[in-house]
């Protein structure tokens, strides 16, 4: 079985929720692994606190021109959809950021001039936090193609029950990579304009996906009712409900799991993680 832990915007406490449920469901038995997909901002390390034990550089390929074969036909710069080669002049102009690695440029070369090369972008680092597996990526600074990264974060043999990830924010291609082959999806929110207006966009993209998917609302009781109002004129199911609680607040500044730290609160991570199951089977 497959979770992700999605939401809208950042800062919502997908992090704390998809951790905590990985938590509780080692600690009923269940065999978990933890992917963090959140690669150009990784945090579930720190509340879980692995043992890293490989780490594995991660690149894309690029085209490399050889200005003595190239012919300056401009064939490579029309079939780029995203300028990442454009031929000017004498001269082919490569822009490595902006490849997405699809290898046309070099397929419609007529010169053989084009070929590809890698290019590391970040790294694949695996280990264990006591019985879970855990797998992230970290992007390197200044990369801005994060899929990649993410489907070799999503690739890493794992023969647990349970995959938990966590999802990058918003509705974006990283997204959309993270969440493709979920079981289930879990939408963390908070009760705020700006929450309940990124969660609509996260509830259309996930229903264009067909993917069951559930509500999580996260300091429920310091905004307005709207959330409330939209799931239910949605017919979208709220399946739990966290506190504005200064004392998981204060686990989290230390890098405490939550269902640790204050023992009420892995009573409401179990059960959520019961309900993820029983919709997701």
């Amino acid at each position: 079985m497959k979770i992700a832990v999605a939401s809208g915007k950042g800062g919502t406490g997908k992090t704390t929720v998809s951790t905590n449920l990985a938590y509780v469901a080692s600690r009923n038995g269940r065999s978990v692994g933890y992917f963090d997909c959140d690669v150009e901002e990784p945090n579930g390390h720190i509340f879980l606190k692995p043992k890293i034990t490989d780490s594995k550089p991660v690149g894309n390929l690029i085209p490399e021109v050889d200005a003595n074969l190239c012919t300056n036909c401009g064939k490579c710069g029309e079939i780029c959809q995203y300028s990442a080669i454009v031929c000017v002049g004498k001269k082919v102009l490569v822009y490595p950021e902006l490849c997405h690695a699809c290898g046309g440029c070099a397929l419609v070369c007529p010169s053989g001039a084009i070929t590809e090369k890698t290019r590391i972008m970040g790294k694949v680092e695996t280990g264990h936090s006591g019985p879970i597996k855990f797998v992230h990526g970290l992007l390197n600074v200044g990369e801005v193609m994060s899929p990649p990264l993410i489907k070799a974060v999503k690739q890493v043999d794992c023969d647990a029950d349970m995959i938990i990830v966590d999802v990058p924010p918003g509705t974006s291609c990283p997204v959309i990579e993270s969440v493709r082959d979920s079981d289930f999806i879990v939408l963390v929110t908070e009760p705020t304009p700006f929450g309940l207006n990124d969660l609509k966009l996260a509830v259309d993209m996930i229903r264009a996906l067909k993917i069951p998917f559930g509500v999580i609302v996260n300091r429920c009781d310091v905004g307005d009712q709207n959330t409330h109002v939209y799931c239910d004129i949605n017919d979208i199911e709220i399946m739990a409900e966290i506190p504005d609680d200064r004392e998981i607040a204060e686990a989290y500044s230390r890098g405490e799991m939550a269902c640790d730290a204050i023992p009420k609160y892995e009573a409401l991570f179990t059960e959520l993680l019961e309900d993820i199951q029983g919709r997701a089977t």
